[in-house]
């Protein structure tokens, strides 16, 4: 439990939130199409993970672009 709210109060400190989401296949599959992931790494929770990370970066930099 401690380690749990030390990590929380970190993510605070650095302006994170944490949230779970759900994916579709048809969305992880539209990552490994833009070349964020490999089809290999589908299943591999952190792979997804840094593709999400990165489309997420490329659609919002864009936003804060405009």
């Amino acid at each position: 439990v401690a380690e749990r709210m030390r990590r929380y109060r970190q993510r605070r400190r650095d302006g994170l939130r944490c949230f779970m989401i759900e994916l579709r296949e048809t969305e992880i599959d539209a990552l490994i199409r833009k070349g964020l992931l490999g089809a290999e790494n589908r299943h591999d929770y952190d792979s997804v993970q840094s593709a999400l990370y990165a489309f997420l970066d490329r659609a919002l930099g864009e936003l804060g672009d405009a």
